[in-house]
């Protein structure tokens, strides 16, 4: 019997190579291939183009250089030696680029940027603090002379003019546009490096930083440092949406957060200081704190949120609205208050003279009151106070004493009585409680008396949390307590 070898399927009888099922294959590579072409392609689409915007939108932003006569405290300094070899050679016989010692002339350095074509240009507050002497540098080395027409350190915006024509401009955008995520660039002079661009995204929105209650900060994580103070931080589209102003760093230099002016806030600022010189704004009259856990539940609220107000100012637009300590505004001229950080801003926002609606929470209802916003000068200013942690006699595990009218009028307050001593075991001690508190209201009621505070004790319900207005060092504030 013959023998026969049957062949593969891809050879022919022939025994020559049969191509149909390699262009099957072919094809699904080509296939392939084209499908990473137009997915890279469709991902460099994706990707912002900020070569075009760079060389575009650079061309407007400056470099500030400034003489004065005293530090410039708000800019780090820098110790030659501790520098790393590489950026060594850049400070060699150059003057000291943050400021010498206090007393003495020192020069130092800062971004910009045009808004007009007539020479109005934006940078920091800090940037052009002291200073007498203010020059402004373009990428096309032409260089100014500056006036500072005026400076708002609340919000850290100052207002520059050159004489000149026909330069180049940036535009303000709309920051309440942004949202986390977005890209964006930042260009600017860091440690005196010209005209650096770098790029990230929005990391967070809204941001309160400590003593700058009139500015609600956008988040980056753009590599901002020093000497990019005042220059513009770029949407793709290629517009300004904020004024690059602050990094948190342990070092100096760039740790992954830096802070922006939303453009918003600058516009109203820069329109002010074009105007009058000067900024104004609004001032209600409030001291407030945050809403904590605790305090949420004292006041029979689902989550916590909103500014809880501990004290209200005599003669202030808020007295006048009729607002009362104990208050939680929930809402602010349409707005949503979250929490107390998010009213300044927007308070500070509303031209002087208006009048507009506030919501807020009495006594578990919700009352909308209208309030005629008046000047903040610069002894008045919302004012912050830390809430404080609490979790859970007597009962209430304090010692307390009546106060006479002179040392109420002393003390600050209408009402209340004095702690003397403190059970350190105690529910009030672990609601912070200390001795020479002054129990101002307990559960919403103003104490007016030993006996009285002991009553509302001796009703509270137990398991439940129940908001205790203190006066400590003439400043009052909310804490909450659970009795057993």
């Amino acid at each position: 019997m013959q023998s026969t070898i049957q062949k593969p399927d891809r050879y022919s009888a022939r025994g020559v190579f049969d191509s149909r099922p390699m262009n099957l294959l072919a094809g699904l590579a080509m296939l392939l291939a084209m499908s990473l072409v137009f997915a890279g392609n469709a991902l460099a689409l994706a990707l912002p183009d900020f070569e075009s915007l760079v060389k575009q939108q650079g061309k407007a932003v400056v470099k500030i250089s400034v003489t004065a006569q005293q530090q410039m405290t708000n800019a780090p300094q820098f110790n030659e030696e501790e520098m790393p070899e590489f950026f060594r050679k850049y400070f060699e016989n150059n003057p000291q680029p943050f400021g010498g010692p206090e007393g003495r002339q020192s020069s130092g350095f800062g971004s910009g940027f045009i808004m007009s074509e007539d020479g109005y240009i934006v940078t920091n507050a800090h940037v052009v603090k002291d200073a007498s002497e203010i020059t402004v540098a373009l990428p096309d080395r032409r260089q100014y002379k500056a006036e500072l027409i005026g400076a708002d350190p609340r919000t850290d915006v100052a207002l520059l003019k050159v004489d000149a024509s026909g330069l180049p401009t940036l535009e303000l955008g709309d920051s309440d546009d942004l949202n986390v995520g977005q890209w964006v660039l930042a260009i600017g002079t860091p440690f005196g490096f010209d005209y650096t661009a770098t790029q990230g995204i929005v990391s967070a929105l809204s941001r309160s930083l400590p003593n700058e209650n009139y500015v609600p900060f956008i988040q980056t994580d753009v590599a901002v440092n020093p000497g990019n103070s005042g220059g513009p931080l770029f949407n793709t589209e290629g517009k300004v949406v904020g004024v690059n102003s602050q990094i948190f760093s342990r070092s100096g230099g760039y740790m992954g957060l830096s802070f922006a002016i939303p453009a918003n806030v600058v516009k109203t600022v820069v329109a002010q200081l074009k105007e009058t010189g000067y900024v104004s704004r609004g001032w209600l009259g409030v001291l407030i704190q945050n809403v904590d856990l605790s305090l949420a539940e004292s006041f029979g609220m689902d989550r916590p949120e909103g500014a809880l107000i501990s004290k209200v100012t005599d003669n202030s637009p808020a007295a006048d609205a009729g607002l009362k300590t104990g208050d939680i505004i929930l809402e602010f001229d349409g707005q949503k208050i979250g929490q107390s950080s998010n009213l300044p801003p927007v308070v500070g926002a509303i031209p002087v003279g208006d009048t507009v609606d506030i919501k807020v929470l009495r006594n578990g209802a919700m009352k909308t009151l209208p309030v005629t916003i008046a000047e903040l000068a610069e002894d008045r200013q919302i004012t912050h106070t830390s809430s404080v942690e609490t979790d859970n006699e007597s009962r209430l595990g304090v010692a307390v004493a009546s106060l006479s009218s002179e040392e109420m009028e002393q003390l600050g307050v209408d009402a209340g009585v004095i702690v003397k001593s403190v059970d350190p075991q105690g529910v009030a001690a672990l609601a912070g409680i200390v001795e020479g508190d002054v129990l101002v209201s307990f559960n919403q009621q103003e104490i007016d008396s030993v006996d009285q505070l002991a009553k509302l004790v001796k009703d509270a319900p137990a398991g439940e949390s129940v908001a205790v207005l203190i006066q400590r060092n003439n400043n009052p504030l909310f804490t909450a307590l659970t009795l057993q």
